[in-house]
């Protein structure tokens, strides 16, 4: 008999729900973890008094009522609405794309008037079958919105001209003929009050977890301690690269203490000119309505990804997904081994949706 029923590879929202729902039906886990704390990328460092995302903002949102009550068991959330300012030469625009963003562009005041702004530029653009993002955006929404805060923002997003990018990555693009500025259409949205590492610490409570430990550099052991593995690192490392590499964009984070109580006024403010460097600049403490004296924001920049650099999300692109279809083959023929998360299955997920997926397969 194995000391353990399951070994969970990384205490990420996935390997730290897994182990929970794992918990309540009296399985024995163990999660291990390659970075010195659990929370994967929701980790949130306090300085200066401050729930600091040091991967980035992560606002929890959900339309799914079973995953708000979910998270709401552990740690109760707040009322915090993703309302992101777009700044392109100083000028500052609402998103997403709506009423507001109208008026600061063109002016306009009536849907009417904005709708017939749009229709008239794509009409002028011409654009039937779009070949690549420059032209999907700009048949979906017109030139002005494409070059003033669509095209800086996703070359340096994707490292790639639009010219270069395919249609897929931009299937449509939210437009919003009323004055309303919350970025999600969701049911519930929030953030946990005192940070996500009150969410990972309930979800692992009681379970045995080894940080600072690397799955790969004792890999017989591992595997041999639990009757199942649930892997959520990247897929093609599990199988050592035997079909070659996936890519994916990294980010790279500035982050300074500053000595003002307020540096921007948002949590989140994008900019969308390509000249500047970082895609947004994140003001930590409007996440949960913070007064501290001082403030905390974190420059983002997106990179493609080395070894050595956080992974952070997928390039869905066709070579990508015929490669990835290759490794999953693989991971279906597992008897003992479950994939989940982002990085295992190769796909860009909401925080909503990884909780979902764990909490369906335990039903």
């Amino acid at each position: 008999m194995k000391l353990f029923d399951y070994l969970i590879v990384g205490a990420g929202l996935y390997g730290s729900t897994f182990a929970y729902k794992a918990k309540q039906q009296g399985k024995r886990c163990l999660v291990i973890e390659k970075r010195p704390y659990s929370g994967g990328n929701i980790y949130c460092e306090n300085i200066e008094g401050i729930n600091v995302h040091k991967y980035g903002a992560h606002i929890f949102h959900t339309s799914n009522k079973e995953n708000w009550d979910f998270v709401n068991s552990f740690v109760e959330f707040n009322r915090y609405t993703n309302s992101p300012i777009a700044n392109y030469k100083g000028k500052l625009y609402n998103l997403p794309f709506n009423m507001n963003t109208f008026y600061a562009l063109w002016g306009t005041k009536t849907p009417e008037e904005a709708k017939s702004k749009i229709k008239k530029q794509r009409k002028e653009a011409g654009i039937t079958e779009p070949k690549n993002l420059e032209e999907q955006a700009i048949s979906l929404v017109g030139k002005d919105i494409y070059e003033i805060l669509i095209r800086g923002y996703t070359e340096k997003q994707w490292g790639r001209k639009c010219t270069e990018l395919p249609t897929f990555i931009i299937k449509r693009l939210p437009v919003r003929f009323t004055f309303d500025n919350n970025y999600f259409n969701d049911t519930y949205q929030g953030i946990p009050i005192g940070g996500y590492n009150k969410l990972i610490n309930g979800l692992l409570n009681g379970i045995e977890i080894r940080c600072d430990t690397d799955f790969f550099v004792n890999r017989e052991y591992f595997e041999n301690l639990a009757d199942k593995i649930v892997f959520t690192g990247k897929i093609d490392e599990y199988y050592n690269y035997r079909f070659g590499k996936l890519e994916y964009r990294s980010v790279r984070f500035e982050t300074e203490i500053l000595d003002c109580e307020n540096f921007q006024g948002n949590a989140v403010v994008n900019y969308t000119e390509r000249e500047i460097p970082y895609t947004r600049i994140i003001e930590h403490k409007h996440f949960e309505f913070g007064s501290q004296p001082k403030t905390v924001i974190s420059k983002e920049y997106s990179s493609e990804w080395d070894e050595g650099s956080e992974p952070f999300y997928p390039v869905n692109d066709e070579r990508n997904n015929v490669l990835y279809q290759q490794y999953k083959k693989s991971a279906d023929r597992e008897a003992n081994v479950i994939f989940g998360g982002r990085l295992s299955e190769y796909m860009y997920y909401d925080m909503d949706k990884v909780i979902e997926q764990v909490l369906i397969r335990f039903k």
